[in-house]
């Protein structure tokens, strides 16, 4: 797998945890199956490739292929300029929180945590995604301007989607790592968009 794939697969995934913390602030719900993926890239923390982290299987990725050929394209002209604020606050984020070594190591120690309550929890479970949320609250929040996030205010003040939702933007922050490892950086997203679409649409084709 070359960088260019690397780099399109993780800002897929940064680009599929937009699209479902939309989805859940509009509706209440999003999509299960791509929920899971997202939440479970969050306790794969030493895998041997990119696509491990996201269970193996570019097909994990569609929504979020889909999202990133739709954003960065020049198909569409209609762009959608909630879930680009969505991801470029993710990578924000994960800049200001790369140089916090305090907070690195506490975050490396909460995510061990919830990788134990794995042998009793589901990953989709009520206590695993609070668990996780609450990673999110006490030591990613804190360390910027929180991210805001638009939707319908019945469904943003249920806890449970609170919590989804918080969870889905550690996972967020998660994938914004791992697309700074494979050597993203934003002038990729600025001059080198073309070769990410024309990348994340041969990938599509594999689906």
């Amino acid at each position: 797998m070359n960088s260019i794939e690397k780099q399109t697969i993780t800002m897929a995934a940064i680009c599929q945890v937009a699209a479902l913390v939309q989805k859940i602030a509009r509706n209440g719900s999003g999509v299960d199956s791509e929920l899971q993926v997202m939440l479970e890239s969050i306790v794969v923390t030493s895998p041997d490739n990119t696509l491990e982290v996201y269970g193996n299987d570019i097909a994990n990725l569609k929504m979020g292929l889909n999202a990133l050929v739709e954003q960065l394209g020049n198909q569409t002209k209609q762009k959608d300029p909630e879930l680009t604020r969505y991801v470029v606050s993710l990578l924000g984020l994960e800049r200001r929180l790369a140089n916090k070594r305090n907070q690195l190591s506490l975050l490396g120690e909460r995510i061990e945590q919830c990788q134990r309550q794995l042998a009793h929890y589901d990953i989709t479970s009520d206590t695993l995604i609070a668990s996780l949320a609450s990673i999110y609250s006490d030591l990613l929040s804190p360390i910027g301007t929180p991210i805001q996030v638009a939707g319908e205010p019945e469904r943003l003040k249920q806890t449970n989607n609170q919590h989804k939702i918080r969870a889905l933007l550690l996972a967020g922050i998660r994938s914004s790592v791992l697309w700074r490892q494979v050597g993203g950086k934003r002038r990729n997203i600025l001059f080198g968009r073309s070769k990410m679409v024309a990348c994340a649409q041969q990938l599509l084709k594999r689906i």
